[in-house]
């Protein structure tokens, strides 16, 4: 694992155990810092307009006492295809392991927070699939603007959060995801996206405890297909079948005769969970279906349409 130094701005690779580190959350856009950059040194990277987001992580780190910090544009050697599948498998586990997350909302002026408290909600970062993991994760998670204004913490910030993503608020509080129901889960990522269509399987394997090998070019239907046979090959939870795709008609024809010829009863995508939410408690979602010699049955309403 690769961390920056916050005070010199080097980089170190950490074999073992790495010592306390802060880790940055945020979303991409122009002129990122990446790992080549990085090497280049401060005189070439400190030019590109991601810098701005490294340095006030890292000197946000400084004033909470972390010296180490954690930062994805830069961190990876996304040119190596081993290390990047490395890093993506591993990403859940890194979120988890630190000891604060710094959400930075690029979109997010201070001056609207005290006056409308719906811009903090309608951010960016709240549409994207990566941001998922990096939401429920980390153990702390503080929330900052663009001028890296402090707006508040994930648990003081609960129940607006839980408004917007549909995630329990237990679960914002600490309580681990794996204490939901698959569907429910699945249902947290259904209006969410990924700028490669893949990623929206990938960036979801950490929350549902799976590894499995990153096929870039396969698409992003097989690459959810071979999600879910990852889940149900590791848990006997089946309300991962508790999907309708009534609301997210497919008008491709040939998407759908494709989806037929092979595991129909497994869902297209996240949104196909969408209705999930709107659900409740697991012990409601529970009550909808029964499990009969480990088939699904459902009691008032229909998984497949």
């Amino acid at each position: 694992m690769r961390l920056i130094n916050a005070i010199t701005l080097t980089m170190h690779t950490f074999g073992g155990r790495p010592p306390p580190y802060a880790i940055l959350s945020h979303t991409w856009g122009q002129e990122e810092v990446s790992f080549q950059d990085f090497q280049l040194g401060p005189e070439h990277f400190g030019r590109l307009r991601g810098y701005a987001k490294i340095e006030g992580c890292c000197r946000q780190a400084r004033k909470d006492g972390y010296e180490w910090v954690w930062v994805d544009t830069c961190c990876i050697d996304k040119s190596s295809s081993a290390e990047l599948s490395e890093a993506i498998n591993s990403m859940y586990k890194w979120y988890q392991g630190s000891d604060v997350c710094y959400v930075y909302l690029a979109d997010m002026p201070r001056l609207k927070w005290n006056t409308e408290q719906r811009n903090f909600l309608t951010c960016r970062w709240f549409t994207r699939g990566w941001t998922l993991q990096e939401l429920i994760a980390p153990r702390h998670v503080d929330f900052y603007a663009e001028d890296w204004s402090r707006i508040g913490t994930r648990l003081s910030l609960a129940k607006p959060i839980h408004y917007r993503t549909g995630i329990p608020v237990e679960v914002l509080r600490g309580k681990p995801p794996s204490a939901c129901l698959a569907c429910q889960k699945m249902s947290w990522a259904a209006h969410r996206e990924t700028s490669r269509k893949e990623d929206m399987a990938y960036c979801l394997m950490g929350i549902f405890e799976v590894n499995m090998p990153l096929l870039y070019g396969e698409g992003g239907d097989e690459a959810f297909r071979r999600l879910q046979e990852e889940i149900l090959k590791r848990s006997e939870d089946l309300s991962l079948l508790a999907w309708s795709s009534a609301h997210f008609p497919n008008d491709d024809p040939e998407v759908e005769m494709q989806r037929s010829s092979k595991n129909s009863f497994l869902a297209a995508s996240p949104a196909d969970f969408s209705e999930i939410r709107t659900w409740g408690a697991p012990e409601v979602i529970r009550s909808k279906f029964h499990i009969h010699q480990k088939q699904l049955q459902w009691r008032d309403v229909h998984a497949f349409s």
